[in-house]
């Protein structure tokens, strides 16, 4: 059954990188915005006559809390329509018309086994809005390891709120890696996320379930690492984008 459009305003707008930021939208027609943790919306934005060329999907990044809000958390693309639509013109209380929740990539059903969630740039959202619904609803979990990547620290996305989460979920284990840096503090990495989960795979490949999303890049190397890992293809699940 296809989901209706519904309008949404644009309540806030935070700068998160010097080309990302954070949106949140409410929706007044609802009390309650539900959807599962890793699940995405479609935005219809004013910025082509054809229909189809006018949408543009994101991962939502927040947890559902009950309430008719929720946070997108998009990176600004060169020539891209949508993005410079959304980074240029909308400000807060911008009506958009949008649908959702879509997707399949979601929440995991069981933790009986490790969970690792690898992810670049802002494919981290999908990943933030589980691991923050796990924690705020004591989701009991084998070891959850979160490897992020980005070039440089300042284009790090929940750097902060991913370390506190991980101090305090046990079992939580966040590895930020940073590809252009030459020194990171302790419980980061120099360099891409490969060498990270190539080697906390080691330990488990049998039976760990690993979640992929981000540029097709790097979806498409890790797919042919877990391949040569020894992965079976059931236990690799990936949302990739451009």
């Amino acid at each position: 059954m296809a989901l209706e459009w519904m309008e949404g305003t644009l309540t806030k707008i935070v700068d998160e990188t010097s080309n990302t930021k954070r949106f949140y939208f409410e929706i007044p027609s609802l009390e309650k915005f539900d959807f599962i943790p890793g699940q995405f919306v479609t935005l219809d934005l004013p910025i082509h006559e054809q229909k189809n060329k006018r949408w543009r999907s994101y991962s939502i990044a927040s947890a559902p809390n009950g309430t008719n809000t929720f946070e997108l958390v998009i990176v600004l693309l060169e020539g891209g329509l949508g993005t410079t639509y959304l980074f240029k013109e909308a400000a807060v209380g911008t009506k958009v018309t949008l649908r959702g929740p879509q997707g399949v990539f979601v929440l995991p059903k069981n933790f009986e086994h490790d969970v690792y969630f690898i992810c670049t740039g802002t494919g981290i959202a999908p990943f933030r809005s589980m691991i923050r619904y796990i924690h705020e609803h004591k989701i009991v979990h084998n070891n959850i390891h979160l490897i992020f990547g980005c070039r440089k620290f300042e284009d790090g996305l929940y750097i902060d709120e991913l370390k506190e989460l991980e101090a305090k979920e046990p079992g939580f284990h966040f590895h930020p890696c940073y590809s252009r840096e030459t020194e990171v503090p302790a419980g980061s990495h120099i360099g891409y996320v490969h060498p990270v989960y190539q080697e906390l795979l080691k330990e488990n490949k049998e039976t760990a379930h690993v979640w992929l999303c981000g540029w097709k890049a790097m979806i498409d190397d890790a797919r042919k690492n877990m391949t040569e890992l020894g992965l079976d293809k059931k236990q690799v699940h990936f949302e990739s984008f451009g």
